[in-house]
């Protein structure tokens, strides 16, 4: 949702269609045997002459800020391998066929050269005859990883077993091996008796005792090789140390994973030394397991590590530290305690614009949605502008066009064949997830339960003491329930952007046309949330903290709705052309204002007289205005009664009241209307314009299903200035609302309403603030409209 997608524009339109012939012809040679096959001595020259070559331009473009756009395909989906390794039979190179996974078997090579990363991590392997073959291992490292991690991964020498590995015919024509789960590659350690003898180290190089290879660990440690550092304490682990050794070997480790991101292996190495039943838990012991369970977002658990080790160790500052930050997370979590302020502080000097905040969730819980799978609902009444969740990004990828100089300049195409492009994040997304996955299998049933549409995932859930990660599975979902988001939802993110199916620019109703984000990310409560034109909720974005909110008065078990593409304003006739955006999702929406296009609810002549209404409004005002000081300018009082006059018209046309059936056409005409007038100067208004601008705000937002006691009469000259306003019934929330009630505010004050009207109605107007930009501790600096 609100990802950018470029499948319209003709050069990103053929790249998907080069693309789908080029899986087209590989899947031609399904099942042959690669040809010509390239010389070992050929490929490796050729590789790392690339690789040099890529390095050096590397260099040049760091030193130009010049922004890099990579591209990724989605390939033909396969299976990850659920048979353990002993059950495989090997196989060699030359028996490999193209565009197989050869079932049943496995492959084992060593790296003969230094690898490469771009959207791969890549090498030239051999087999033990000899044979050398391209090898790409996807969702390794991050793409924009310092080059000792990509080394450290896959270090030249590097012996490795791939389980029914995968033959690929590459988009240049030659072949190699794809490896897309991370599961399928065992990368084997010095002295596994599965290397053979000619690729094995000395004895002297593997087997040394285990306080040397602690010593070798630490010192990676100390120069931030953590991959290598693991290694090497893995090993200590295996040479038989003491109790003690061995303790503080795996305190070590802990923390060494605890640097990459492996949380679950950081508990199971402090486990043992943490347990209450311990004389004297570890002191690191249970600060790494807190920092673990913290990161893991289990802050309940956390709290009562921190707590026990704070009795035990009482002058330990980090823990106390530590605890604060803990205890200030389980507020968030319980009572949804933000302050919105210092996030949105935060968030503007952060990059990427990742918070250390905890999720809320609010009166909402997922449910069975009937047809449309499963939804999220209300547990209890709520009001126009509650919080219902405020959730922390699963995974989120950051993109910042503005900071082309580095990683978060830099952009994928993801090419989805048969399907659409899309720029931005996503690409990375789907790695940082697979990754976070693999290295944290705790949290696997988390995404693994979101709606992944037909795909049908293997149900092994681990091989060979390797969690099982379907990386296929993972991107499906990605695609299906990934947000785009802007770093903040302010009123400069609030732009006007085209309306569909009209040239002229939104005014007022910003953003109604799909956002085009590159920064993605994954919210998993948000995701459970199904579509409908007609919404009750709305999300905003603080950094990678997701804010919902309702917009209208929700009773309990109501279920919650939002749009995934925003219903079009203007002409008539934008509605049927959702459909096929909806396709992506695999639905088709059934709201009143989908059925009344697609259904012809509404006569074809009924639709013709708006659109002409809404024309020739368009048409007049397009003609010049008393503004730039023509003789024959129309006046600002000449536009108003001319929208009024469009008003009345336009109301004829609808049969059926616009608290069942949105009335965009009208709401659209209006709001040309008052941006017309609202742009001409202020420096005089006379009372009969701000009356009329009055009338036709409320008359706008009576056009989106709003009921609206009081407000319209006010006139301080033989009028009641103390008449209240109230909002019976909220309507279909457009972000142009939240102006509409500034405005109306404004107009009151200037007609001279009692203070407490003006109040009531700035109350509304911060309401609507809350629903659009997800807080409204910024309020203020929203400012007098008119």
């Amino acid at each position: 949702m609100d990802v950018h997608d470029v499948s319209h524009i003709p050069q990103h339109f053929e790249m998907l269609r080069a693309q789908q012939k080029t899986l087209d012809e590989a899947q031609a040679r399904k099942g042959q045997s690669p040809f010509p096959r390239v010389p070992r001595m050929l490929l490796i020259t050729q590789f790392t002459t690339k690789l040099m070559a890529k390095n050096a331009a590397k260099a040049t473009r760091a030193s130009s800020k010049q922004m890099m756009l990579r591209s990724s395909h989605t390939p033909v989906p396969y299976l990850p391998c659920t048979q353990p390794f002993a059950n495989l039979n090997n196989i060699a190179i030359k028996d490999l066929v193209l565009e197989t996974q050869h079932r049943g078997s496995y492959l084992l090579v060593r790296s003969v050269t230094p690898p490469d990363q771009l959207t791969a991590l890549m090498t030239i392997v051999e087999d033990e005859e000899g044979d050398a073959i391209m090898l790409q291992l996807y969702h390794q490292v991050d793409n924009m990883c310092p080059p000792t991690m990509v080394s450290d991964t896959l270090p030249q020498g590097q012996a490795l077993i791939l389980k029914e590995p995968y033959l690929k015919v590459m988009a240049n024509g030659g072949y190699g091996l794809r490896v897309d789960h991370l599961s399928d590659v065992l990368f084997l350690l010095a002295g596994d008796a599965r290397i053979p003898k000619p690729w094995q180290q000395s004895q002297a190089a593997h087997k040394r005792p285990a306080l040397t290879w602690k010593t070798e660990g630490n010192d990676n440690f100390r120069n931030s090789r953590f991959l290598s550092a693991i290694t090497c304490y893995t090993h200590a682990l295996g040479c038989s140390p003491t109790v003690q050794d061995a303790q503080t070997i795996k305190l070590n480790r802990a923390l060494a994973y605890l640097k990459t991101k492996q949380y679950d292996a950081a508990l199971s190495d402090v486990e043992a030394m943490t347990e209450e039943n311990e004389p004297q838990p570890a002191e690191k012991g249970l600060f790494r397991k807190a920092e673990a369970l913290y990161h893991l977002r289990r802050y309940r658990e956390c709290c009562e590590v921190l707590k026990g080790l704070r009795i035990a160790y009482p002058n330990n500052k980090d823990a106390k530290a530590l605890l604060n930050r803990a205890i200030s997370r389980l507020a968030e979590e319980t009572y949804g305690r933000y302050s919105f302020r210092q996030l949105h502080d935060e968030t503007k000097s952060l990059r990427p614009p990742h918070l250390d905040r905890a999720t809320f969730t609010g009166p909402v819980a997922v449910r069975s949605a009937g047809p449309r799978g499963r939804g999220l609902f209300t547990t209890k009444a709520v009001k126009a502008g509650d919080l219902l969740f405020c959730e922390k990004a699963f995974t989120h990828a950051f993109v910042d066009k503005d900071d082309i100089s580095g990683r978060s300049g830099d952009m994928t195409i993801l090419l989805e064949p048969g399907s659409r492009v899309t720029m931005g994040g996503q690409a990375d997304l789907i790695d940082t997830t697979i990754r976070k996955l693999h290295q944290n299998p705790s949290l696997i049933p988390i995404i693994n339960d979101l709606h992944h549409g037909s795909y049908q995932p293997v149900e092994t859930s681990s091989v060979d003491g390797q969690p099982v990660v379907d990386s296929f599975l993972i991107r499906r979902i990605i695609l299906l329930n990934s947000f785009g988001c802007p770093v903040l939802s302010t009123l400069q993110d609030s732009v006007c952007r085209k309306k569909s199916g009209n040239s002229q620019k939104a005014h007022s109703d910003r953003g109604q046309e799909d956002s085009p984000w590159h920064s993605t990310g994954l919210w998993p409560m948000a995701s459970y949330i199904n579509h409908s034109c007609t919404s009750n909720a709305r999300r905003s974005f603080i950094g990678d903290m997701m804010i919902a909110r309702a917009t209208r008065d929700l009773e309990p078990d109501t279920e919650i709705t939002w749009w995934y593409c925003a219903p079009r304003v203007g002409n008539t006739g934008g509605q049927r052309d959702l459909q096929t955006k909806f396709a992506h999702w695999g639905f088709s929406c059934d709201c009143s204002l989908c059925r009344d296009e697609i259904e012809n609810g509404t006569p074809a002549t009924t639709l013709q007289k708006r659109n002409t209404l809404l024309s020739g409004l368009e048409k007049y005002l397009s003609s010049p205005s008393s503004s730039i000081g023509s003789a024959k300018a129309r006046s600002r009082l000449d536009t108003l009664k001319k929208t009024r006059t469009l008003v009345g018209a336009m109301q004829a046309t609808y049969p059926r009241p616009a608290t069942s059936f949105p009335r965009l056409s009208l709401w659209w005409g209006i709001q040309m209307g008052l941006m017309d007038v609202l742009r001409a100067p202020a420096d005089y208004r006379t009372q009969e314009e701000l009356l009329l601008m009055a009338e036709l705000t409320i008359e706008g937002l009576n056009s989106l299903g709003y009921v609206i006691e009081g407000g319209v009469s006010c006139n301080p000259v033989g009028g009641d200035t103390r008449q209240r306003v109230a909002v019976k019934e909220w309507g279909l929330f457009l972000d142009g609302v939240v102006d509409c009630w500034s405005y109306l505010r404004d107009f009151y004050r200037l007609l001279g309403a009692e203070a407490q009207m003006v109040a009531e109605v700035e109350e509304y107007a911060k309401t609507a603030y809350r629903m659009i930009f997800g807080e409204d501790e910024t309020f203020a600096t929203y400012g007098d409209k008119v």
